[in-house]
């Protein structure tokens, strides 16, 4: 399965000045299309950190969005990094230039050509958003902070990063959690390809106690672990079952 890791970059979201908004939306992008989400971080804007994030996760994972830092001041150090993470310069790309100085026209700074700047050897990669394209350098996509504009490029992956299927059901159970995780940890071992999660629930209004969720990128796999389950769980404490 395709693997994919996220980095939230800014000094505002760790301080709390601004609440991150691009995380979720990235969370539910990747399972619509059925790519495995393995790793969300959050970082600062040290060019540093960034760098040594960048190269652990492109090293490790299909794909790298970065969210933030791309902008026209001195604290927009994503592009530097990335640059610097794999070990290549930074050059300024004359078509982003060109765009730049035309949707700019009379407010255009010198300033504003920072977002130009590209690490050696990245592509771009265009969205029907009409905005300035994503920069891409080799498996990281360089994503702008602004939710606005952010939530208006995500989709624009869906055209390159290419996963499997992807099925799920729920079990409510009525039992306590230390109950049944003897045979949930049976049935994980029993089938590797599934991913099975338990959640216990303690508010008031819930009808149950324990929430499974079971996940595979087929319905096959996930009725055989649910069939599974429900041989091996107290029929009494099953408080319902949804196959999805």
């Amino acid at each position: 399965m395709t693997t994919v890791a996220a980095l939230i970059i800014g000094d505002e979201i760790l301080s709390g000045k601004v609440r991150d908004a691009n995380a979720q939306c990235i969370i539910d992008l990747m399972q619509d299309i059925g790519v495995e989400l393995k790793r969300i971080v959050t970082l600062g804007d040290g060019e540093d950190e960034i760098a040594t994030e960048v190269r652990y996760c492109a090293e490790r994972f299909d794909a790298v969005i970065t969210s933030g830092g791309v902008g026209p001041t001195h604290d927009d150090r994503t592009v530097a990094a990335v640059a610097r993470a794999f070990g290549v310069g930074v050059e300024r790309s004359p078509e982003l230039e060109r765009m730049i100085r035309s949707w700019w026209g009379d407010r255009f700074t010198e300033g504003a050509l920072r977002m130009a700047d590209i690490p050696e050897g990245a592509s771009l990669l265009y969205s029907s958003d009409g905005n300035m394209p994503l920069v891409v350098c080799r498996n990281v996509y360089l994503f702008p902070g602004i939710p606005r504009l952010f939530h208006a490029k995500i989709g624009a992956l869906r055209e390159v990063l290419h996963g499997h299927g992807h099925a799920d059901a729920n079990l409510y159970l009525s039992s306590d959690e230390s109950a049944v995780a003897g045979i949930l940890s049976e049935v994980d071992e029993a089938f590797p390809s599934v991913k099975i999660g338990s959640y216990p629930r303690h508010e008031a209004e819930e009808d149950h106690q324990v929430w499974i969720t079971v996940e595979a990128d087929s319905r096959e796999r996930v009725d055989t672990a649910v069939n599974r389950l429900l041989e091996l769980l107290p029929a009494d404490e099953i408080v319902r079952v949804d196959r999805g």
